[in-house]
């Protein structure tokens, strides 16, 4: 029989990992926009200029893997939270953008991650763990 707080640490783990994949994916959109590769984001969303939310979406994520990899109260919060921002750019809107078939292995693989985040916390949260 395992212990819970193995368990735990194993899941979070997997958040941290799944947080590193959003990290990387954001930087190299991040790259893209300012070095205009195609098929580079559009430098204007409403209601934000792109590039602003991005750097923002970064550093949500560094403090949500800072946090979460430490076992913080928070971290919880702010992966989850990052990963919101983080559907911004990936998010099911993707599969109707006419860029899709150039950027779909980018954008299964950070729902992917989204998904892995998003079932941790709620996990973390049945379990009654101070993620909040």
């Amino acid at each position: 029989m395992s212990d819970p707080g193995e368990s735990a640490a194993r899941e979070d783990r997997y958040a941290s990992a799944a947080i590193v994949v959003l990290l990387v994916l954001t930087g190299v959109m991040l790259l893209a926009l300012f070095s205009r590769t195609a098929p580079h984001p559009p430098l204007e969303v409403a209601p934000f200029a792109l590039g602003p939310f991005l750097g923002a979406s970064l550093a949500i994520g560094a403090a949500a893997f800072h946090l979460v990899h430490r076992g913080a109260r928070h971290g919880g919060a702010l992966a989850f939270l990052f990963s919101l921002t983080a559907l911004v750019a990936f998010g099911p809107q993707k599969y109707f953008d006419p860029a899709f078939p150039r950027i779909w292995p980018a954008v299964i693989t950070a729902q992917l991650a989204v998904i892995v985040i998003m079932a941790w916390w709620v996990a973390a949260l049945r379990r009654g763990r101070q993620v909040q």
